[in-house]
């Protein structure tokens, strides 16, 4: 029981707690909340641009999309790809179409491998063969067809043609020294065909490679598999979120198109953006100098 000396010590409140009122009208709380009410309202906006759209691709003339992909003649490109609207605007099957017409016009073709269940506490393994792609229906069709998969065991790459990440870190996802600091670096073309908004993986990047405030580095210890016996201790270092968050991809479009950095067309519903990796990061850095949240409010 505490003694008369220390009860009378507490109510004198010489150890007084600040009162509710008095933290919430802190500074830092009423920016930690103004941030948090930015947040939830733009994931709340993006829930609803979603449901307003009317549905799939109509119809596209295969010759319209010859004539835009002609405009992008890079020897690499990284694609984002929905096949449901490719499906719904060509004839054939949309995996082999697509793929097609990127192989007639780059030597190498990149997109996501990603595995976030390397995350997860309950055995990190990464296996570069049998590891399913997570995200997206073209990733995992992709990964049969590809040449190469990077070492990333929560973020791969996968490669059809001969472009490599030899001298990058893959251990170091959004490092400079890694694999999409190398796509920076290179200027890569960045192709979106069939996504209902703009899609970077880029974007991870440049939050990263500034250090925004909602945003932390992790490191996750496990396994990589090489082949079926070939296998060494990692440890993966990635990206973590301090609260649910949401691109503002609608805004962040209209922004880079208006500085001329990204192209975008829509063709009976098949929405196609273009841009490069670096100059979207340099593009992006004036808004997130002036505000470190612009690209999740």
């Amino acid at each position: 029981m505490a003694s008369t000396d220390t009860v009378r010590q507490m109510l004198s409140g010489s150890e007084r707690r600040p009162s509710i009122s008095e933290r919430l009208l802190s500074p830092d709380r009423l920016i930690e909340q103004y941030q948090a009410a930015r947040t939830i309202r733009n994931r709340a906006a993006m829930v609803a641009r979603r449901r307003r759209r009317a549905g799939s691709a109509g119809s596209v003339a295969e010759a319209q999309l010859d004539r835009i992909l002609d405009q992008y003649s890079n020897e690499t490109v990284f694609v984002h790809i929905g096949l449901s609207d490719i499906n719904a605007a060509f004839e054939g099957d949309p995996f082999e179409f697509i793929v097609d017409k990127l192989d007639e016009r780059f030597d190498s073709i990149l997109t996501p491998g990603f595995t976030p269940s390397f995350r997860k506490d309950d055995g990190r393994v990464y296996h570069k063969q049998y590891s399913k792609p997570r995200f997206g229906a073209f990733a995992q069709l992709f990964h049969s067809v590809a040449d190469y998969r990077t070492d990333d065991a929560t973020n791969s790459i996968l490669v059809r043609g001969p472009y490599r990440f030899a001298d990058c870190d893959h251990h170091d996802t959004w490092g400079t020294a890694g694999c999409f600091g190398a796509l920076d670096d290179e200027n890569v073309q960045y192709l979106n065909i069939g996504t209902d908004w703009l899609t970077a993986s880029q974007l991870h990047y440049t939050e990263c490679y500034r250090e925004l405030p909602y945003v932390q580095m992790v490191d996750y210890d496990g396994v990589i598999y090489y082949d079926e016996t070939t296998h060494e201790d990692i440890t993966q270092r990635t990206h973590d979120y301090q609260r649910s968050v949401t691109w503002n991809r609608a805004k962040i479009a209209d922004d880079l198109e208006a500085v001329g950095v990204l192209d975008r067309y829509n063709r009976n519903g098949l929405r196609i953006f273009a841009f490069n990796a670096r100059e979207m990061r340099e593009a992006l850095a004036p808004k997130l100098a002036a505000d470190p949240y612009y690209l999740v409010t």
